[in-house]
């Protein structure tokens, strides 16, 4: 008889700037219980792991999260699973073309325009595996994904090691997803990538986020009667 998965709470920062049903509805498991929280120190607090979501514009997302950058910095530092989502994972660099703000500076390098006649790319693309292929990118197989995005992550010459997929809109070839540790940054958006990217989301959970023990944060057990439930700040509770 099989081990029931363990118990997961999961902290989604809500830029407030657009809807979340889709990646709500692709980490619905009935072992992880779901909060979402719009202050930045508590985001990384008393979780087992975050996420950054791929909706809104870096300068007003960049200033949400400035009030806590450094308390959320230290957290991913010290090996809080997170994972960033296309605007997520350009947060997670030190700034952008698009608008002013810090990013967290988890990866050395700056976000910039895409270099292309299509902008924004929006559709599908495929992606292209660096060896030796990331553990998540073995528990969850990924060649064509979704992307919508008009910038990209542009590392350092340093930083590029730590880049596990690229992808290349017409000729410019950009960072699609990229790893430091726990944290974890894609440029394409793995819940609107069909079963694929689903698989992704639920490989995140259930091999990267264990490894949260001892990183240095709280974590949270989930009971059962709690999963799916989806918290804010403001103490509201919403079922999925």
């Amino acid at each position: 008889m099989s081990t029931p998965p363990r118990p997961i709470t999961l902290s989604v920062f809500d830029y407030q700037a657009g809807n979340l049903h889709s990646l709500l509805k692709s980490i619905d498991l009935p072992h992880v219980t779901v909060r979402v929280d719009t202050d930045p120190a508590t985001w990384v607090r008393d979780t087992d792991a975050v996420i950054l979501p791929g909706v809104g514009a870096f300068a007003p997302a960049a200033a949400l999260l400035a009030p806590a950058r450094d308390i959320v910095r230290d957290a991913l530092f010290c090996g809080l699973p997170a994972l960033g989502i296309c605007l997520g994972m350009q947060l997670l660099f030190e700034e952008s073309d698009e608008g002013p703000g810090d990013g967290l500076g988890i990866f050395a390098g700056r976000v910039e325009r895409l270099q292309a006649q299509r902008i924004p790319q929006i559709g599908w693309n495929s992606v292209e595996v660096v060896p030796p292929t990331d553990p998540l990118l073995v528990a969850a197989p990924l060649n064509t994904v979704y992307f919508a995005n008009s910038f990209v992550c542009r590392p350092t010459d340093e930083e590029r090691s730590s880049v596990i997929a690229w992808s290349t809109h017409e000729s410019d070839r950009f960072a699609a997803a990229v790893r430091r540790g726990n944290t974890i940054g894609v440029q394409f958006h793995p819940e609107k990538s069909s079963a694929p990217g689903v698989q992704f989301m639920h490989a995140f959970l259930e091999s990267d986020v264990p490894r949260s023990e001892g990183a240095g944060v709280t974590p949270t057990s989930a009971s059962a009667s709690s999963a799916n439930t989806i918290m804010s700040t403001n103490t509201q509770e919403h079922t999925l």
